[in-house]
């Protein structure tokens, strides 16, 4: 018999649940292709190795942006090779899929979803929107008739979300995450001290010394790049007090929004938030500081999953179980 999987279709990363086992895979979302044959040569963690290192005729492609597909082709590929690694197909049967997907994606974007994984290996395939399945996956009970605020703050997209009797009240959704915030590090980098660095150099200096609330960390970090004025190697000292200063756009943007759904949410709702607390998962939810961030300008205490990187993998699992229940609108 064929397994069902949940697939967490990251921007940066893709995590697969399969029914019964658990988390099995959490690979990086990148394809390496050979430009003159269009040959696939690595998928997943191999190729994410390969990005900015690689010679002229292969190229290291995230075939997803912003949470939606940029390139069929390739996330086909990436799909197929990660579900044939798993092992998931039954002899004559082939898995349902469960995939979630940012809450604000068109029409044709979720349909493009869909096709992908039917064509990668799946009979059934259903979508669910993000943030409610990282807010089961954090071990909320959403299916009752009281609020509950999500933030998902993943690479390619942030989701803000006010759930209640299972589903979505109010929420947003943005093209402002980890991604854009290591894009941030790197222009400031290039401008401050002429310096380029790459995107992994960039996503390392978040991880390592990042801070989004003043006076949180004091680390430093040395930074090798690629001098803009001479050419040659060369190498800085940055502070955790200067990736505050970069990111500082970005995460005022992310509180912005999350005051604006507040503000929009209904009053018995904003009541529960008050007394439960906002929970906060995907990768963003590791940046230091960040859950004191919200809890300062949001005037409500904020929580971090347990584990946030797997939320929604693991709501996937949870909603696989209950798929014969009646509870779901499947």
């Amino acid at each position: 018999m064929a397994k069902d999987i949940g697939i967490d279709l990251g921007t940066a990363n893709v995590l697969i649940h399969v029914k019964g086992k658990g988390i099995v895979l959490n690979e990086p979302s990148v394809v390496a292709i050979d430009t003159k044959t269009n040959r696939v040569l690595a998928v997943g963690e191999e190729a994410y190795l390969m990005v900015g290192r690689t010679p002229g005729n292969i190229r290291a492609i995230r075939p997803l942006d912003g949470g939606v597909i940029a390139d069929f082709d390739i996330t086909e590929a990436m799909l197929t090779h990660f579900i044939n690694k798993l092992n998931v197909k039954g002899f004559l049967s082939k898995p349902n899929i469960l995939i979630c997907c940012p809450t604000n994606i068109t029409a044709i974007e979720q349909k493009a979803i869909i096709e992908a994984a039917e064509k990668s290996g799946g009979k059934n395939v259903y979508l669910e929107e993000e943030p409610k399945v990282a807010a089961i996956g954090a071990g909320m009970d959403i299916f009752q008739p009281s609020g509950n605020m999500v933030i998902d703050i993943g690479g390619g997209t942030t989701d803000i979300a006010v759930l209640s009797m299972g589903g979505i009240v109010t929420s947003r959704s943005l093209k402002v995450a980890g991604n854009r915030m290591d894009n941030e590090i790197t222009q400031y980098v290039k401008k401050k001290y002429k310096l380029m660095i790459g995107e992994r150099t960039a996503e390392s200096i978040k991880m390592e010394i990042g801070t989004v609330f003043p006076g949180r960390r004091e680390d430093t970090m040395d930074v090798r790049g690629r001098d803009m004025v001479s050419g040659l190697p060369r190498t800085i000292v940055l502070s955790s007090a200067e990736v505050l200063e970069a990111t500082a756009e970005s995460m005022a943007m992310l509180v912005q929004q999350a005051k604006d759904v507040l503000e929009q949410t209904p009053p018995e709702l904003s009541a529960d938030i008050i007394d439960r607390g906002i929970i906060l998962t995907g990768g963003g939810a590791m940046l230091d500081g960040v859950d004191q961030l919200f809890a300062e300008q949001l005037k409500v205490p904020v929580f971090i999953a347990d584990q946030p990187l797997d939320s929604v993998a693991l709501g996937t699992g949870i909603l696989l179980e209950n798929m014969t229940k009646k509870k779901l609108s499947f």
